[in-house]
């Protein structure tokens, strides 16, 4: 019965942990979609980009981690890369966070 228990209580906690990282993995994936469409056809400044994920930002309520402001914008081989990293940070059970580095950047 105690090892029962103590499965029942490593599935409950992993079902709650995937439960609280799959909202990031989404928004994760929708920066990534926005990041692709801006540099399939980028604007001519490093500004317009900026402006243009902001746009997206209002347009999908999901993306609410980063902003223009923490792109990464670069030019190589005459195409635009756009890139971006970020931490995001879940409280499990306090005081104990699960720390998730995300980055990326535009195909």
């Amino acid at each position: 019965m105690i090892g029962l228990l103590f499965w029942a209580i490593l599935v409950g906690f992993a079902g709650y942990t995937i439960i609280r990282v799959v909202p990031t993995v989404v928004e994760y994936r929708a920066i990534r979609s926005a990041i692709d469409r801006i540099a399939a056809s980028p604007p001519s400044t490093v500004a317009g980009v900026r402006a243009a994920f902001d746009r997206q930002t209002e347009i999908e309520q999901l993306i609410t981690s980063i902003t223009g402001k923490d792109l990464t914008i670069t030019k190589e081989n005459e195409k635009v890369v756009i890139a971006f990293a970020y931490d995001k940070e879940i409280e499990l059970v306090a005081p104990v966070f699960l720390v998730i580095k995300y980055e990326g950047r535009s195909k």
